[in-house]
């Protein structure tokens, strides 16, 4: 009788599923924007290839889109390149473009 009441038994919603919790997701671009002050807006470019160059990278983007530039080294996600302004579409586009990853590779985030 025992056997049939399953709502009493111990269940953690919260408890690890195997899943790996990672934020830079294998195989994925993450195109990100931060608000700083104002009016003034950081993106940020994460889950490059290893295989690429990020410095060489940021010197296309600060070329191609007029705008100042760094990358950051972060613990988890690696480097991340930090471009000043709201460049989203055109990161996008460039990746695309330059053949870097595919359509479906890349994710934009904010707003």
């Amino acid at each position: 009788m025992t056997d049939n009441i399953q709502n009493l038994a111990a269940y953690d919603p919260f408890a690890d599923t195997g899943e790996d919790n990672e934020l830079q997701i294998k195989g994925n671009i993450h195109i990100r924007i931060q608000q700083r002050n104002g009016r003034k807006t950081l993106t940020t470019v994460q889950g490059l290839p290893s295989d690429l160059d990020p410095k060489r990278i940021l010197k296309a983007f600060k070329k191609d889109f007029a705008c100042n530039g760094t990358i950051v080294q972060d613990e988890e996600l690696g480097e991340v390149i930090q471009l000043q302004g709201d460049h989203r579409t055109k990161i996008h586009q460039f990746l695309i473009d330059y053949e870097i990853a595919a359509k479906d590779q890349i994710k934009i985030h904010g707003f």
